[in-house]
């Protein structure tokens, strides 16, 4: 079982930043794909970034240039730093694992950008 918990959304102005951290339990974090999910409101789950167990990347198009994702596996955490944010941004972030073909889901983070 991998438990996930979010940290670090909150309110913040367009063009500033915030960083999302999600800390995962148990010992099989460095073997485990991870990712940051958004939802708007009134809109579907869509994928932001992904982090793989060896380290590659990929964004959604409206992350690149801004969001970067990036792994602890010696503290079992992954970051989220997003900047200059838009309003567009807001929404439920969440914190999501891939195991032997199962998802994780942390209890997600609010993330409101004010124009």
């Amino acid at each position: 079982q991998v438990h996930l918990v979010e940290s670090g959304g909150g309110l913040a102005q367009a063009g500033g930043s915030l960083r999302l951290s999600c800390a995962a339990s148990g010992s099989i974090f460095s073997f485990m794909h991870m990712g940051w999910f958004r939802q708007a409101p009134g809109k579907q789950r869509e994928l932001v970034a992904r982090i793989t167990s060896a380290g590659s990347t990929n964004y959604a198009d409206s992350a690149k240039g801004r969001f970067t994702i990036s792994r602890d596996n010696a503290k079992n955490t992954v970051d989220l730093q997003m900047n200059s944010l838009k309003s567009e941004d807001t929404g439920v972030y969440y914190c999501n694992s891939v195991w032997l073909g199962q998802d994780y889901w942390g209890q997600g983070t609010q993330v409101t950008v004010s124009s």
